[in-house]
């Protein structure tokens, strides 16, 4: 069980998400999903979720169920590049190649400052393009990272720093943007960097099949109790 933290609120605040735009980066606002029965004196994990190239943190937000209800704090970031418009009409984001930026630091500060998140389980969880993001940003904070769950994404080029993450790979074997061999590649200059890295291959292209994200469920929280939940694909 997660240690207890001290009630921040006076209210018991319900569950669903809340909206909030933050100095760093106003442009950019954040949503933070509060789980079912949320206990504010129960330190959660967070999971903080990067969205796709061409996406914003609304498709972020339609993920959440299939992950859980229950188990997480959940953060949805939307990226620092505007891309305009989908053909939707929906704003459009990407990630760039930099490192992480001012406003998923002060994203992320709020997020653990705000609600009742356990400092020692904060997963970083991206798709496509947003799986390269939560690399870096993983690979940045070295320890203070609980884990990775990398979706149909890239590892970011060049050498990969030394590290003692726990990654959790899936990807869809008839991708065409992203080949699976990009996945194998990353699992082995991972593997060699020192990272505890786990792949799962599913039956599908580049979108996120419901499969992934329960197997990112039990995953996760195999990392926190200790205890194997799931089998891989």
């Amino acid at each position: 069980m997660p240690a207890t933290k001290p009630n921040r609120t006076a209210e018991h605040p319900t569950e669903g998400f809340r909206s909030a735009v933050l100095a760093p980066a106003t442009d950019r606002p954040v949503r933070v999903y509060l789980p079912t029965d949320y206990q504010p004196k129960y330190a959660y994990p967070l999971v903080v979720v990067f969205h796709a190239e061409g996406e914003c943190e609304e498709h972020s937000v339609r993920l959440v169920p299939q992950l859980s209800r229950r188990n997480y704090i959940v953060l949805c970031l939307r990226g620092p590049v505007n891309l305009g418009c989908r053909a939707d009409g929906r704003p459009a984001f990407g990630w760039g190649e930099g490192q992480p930026d001012r406003g998923t630091k002060a994203a992320l500060a709020y997020a653990t400052s705000q609600f009742s998140v356990h400092p020692d389980r904060v997963f970083l969880m991206g798709i496509g393009e947003g799986a390269t993001a939560a690399y870096r940003l993983g690979l940045s904070m070295g320890t203070c990272a609980a884990g990775v769950v990398a979706l149909n994404g890239r590892l970011p080029k060049g050498r990969v720093r030394a590290n003692q993450l726990r990654i959790l790979i899936g990807h869809g074997t008839a991708n065409p943007v992203v080949p699976v061999t990009e996945a194998r590649r990353a699992v082995t200059q991972l593997t060699r960097a020192g990272s505890d890295v786990r792949m799962n291959r599913y039956a599908t292209a580049h979108c996120v099949h419901a499969d992934m994200l329960g197997d990112a469920n039990r995953w996760i929280m195999e990392q926190i109790t200790g205890k194997s939940l799931a089998h891989g694909h």
